[in-house]
């Protein structure tokens, strides 16, 4: 698909994806060096993969890994660490498009549901998590559901992901109507738990997305609006997905949700202004804030934040406009949310 074509939206009824063309036709190649002499066969062919997955590859890089010193071992996971960004990089295109299905879903009135299942389910739950404390939103906007529930965060519970109906139930669980836009998360691609429940999600309306760190096959492509797909290469102990691939969903997830706090008006300039003051680091830096914001003294930032209930926001508009809390409310209500959109740009003070 070209990229003209990426940029189009679909009709009514008709499900997109702008995975690069080819991406689920690509072939795997041993990863096994050959060590053959010119103009002989070689006496040992590199044998087929056991199992085509490239998360479950082994990596000829670690081979002897048991064998190396310890500064060794850490300069050869630093070396396979540093891979995970470029091919991160890869996928530009497709996390744009998931940002976009999210920002629209969450302005139908929507929500952000990650599903999962071991590391993949807890690194959607911890990035669905952090959303209250650093953007003000609702837990429900943003939320994480893996395989076997709140034990699986803190004690792996393996058997879990075995089951689709379970996901699919989860599904039903949260309600997930058309509005909603249901990321999957399995780097292996393959993961019973999370094709259930998408599964489900598709049929109760939604928009859905897969990411995984594999070849995705054509039939998952025609099948979500969009596949992710950073392909980081085997890891370092063979089929350990919480090393690179966990990186690289790590780096996917707050792309996704950051991008979307961003285009939801969560962010002015580049600073959090939605942060509501519950602590004492974020009643410092909701100080910073405003301090850099509108050029006032600390004391000053303090008074302001007392006087708007402790919403940075807010305590900007206010000092902005001379309004009182209640009418600095509205009119960012009446704007969407946006700052920029009540008393100008950044650069505007």
């Amino acid at each position: 698909m070209s990229d003209e074509k990426s940029n189009s939206r679909p009709t009514p009824g008709q499900r997109m994806n702008v995975h690069r063309e080819g991406r689920a036709a690509m072939k795997l190649e041993s990863t096994t060096p050959t060590m053959s002499k010119p103009g002989r066969k070689s006496a040992n062919p590199p044998a087929a993969p056991l199992d085509t997955r490239l998360t479950e590859q082994r990596n000829p890089r670690s081979m002897r890994i048991d064998q190396l010193s310890t500064a060794e071992i850490v300069d050869l996971i630093n070396a396979e660490d540093r891979m995970v960004a470029a091919a991160v990089g890869e996928e530009r295109q497709q996390i744009a498009r998931a940002i976009d299905l999210v920002v629209d879903s969450l302005r139908k009135g929507g929500r952000l549901i990650y599903v999962g299942a071991g590391t993949s389910g807890r690194l959607g739950v911890l990035d669905a998590s952090e959303m209250p404390p650093t953007y003000r939103t609702e837990p429900e906007l943003v939320q994480g559901v893996i395989a076997g529930g709140f034990e699986a965060l803190i004690r792996a519970q393996e058997g879990a992901e075995d089951h689709p109906e379970h996901g699919a139930a989860a599904m039903d669980e949260k309600s997930i109507g058309e509005n909603d836009f249901v990321l999957g998360i399995a780097t292996s691609g393959t993961t019973p738990y999370v094709h259930g429940a998408l599964k489900r999600a598709r049929e109760r309306g939604a928009r859905t997305g897969f990411l995984l760190c594999t070849y995705p096959s054509e039939q998952l492509i025609k099948a979500h609006d969009v596949v992710i797909a950073p392909l980081v290469g085997p890891e370092v102990i063979t089929g350990s997905t919480r090393m690179k691939a966990g990186t690289a969903t790590k780096i996917v997830l707050n792309t996704i949700s950051t991008a979307a706090m961003v285009k939801t008006g969560k962010v002015y300039g580049n600073l959090m202004v939605d942060l509501q003051v519950t602590c004492q680091k974020l009643q410092d830096r909701g100080e910073r804030i405003l301090m850099d914001t509108l050029g006032v003294t600390r004391e000053q930032a303090s008074q302001l934040l007392d006087a708007s209930g402790g919403h940075v926001k807010t305590a900007i508009v206010m000092s902005r406009l001379s309004l009182g809390a209640d009418d600095a409310r509205r009119r960012l209500e009446s704007a969407g949310g946006s700052i920029a959109g009540v008393v100008g740009d950044l650069g505007s003070r």
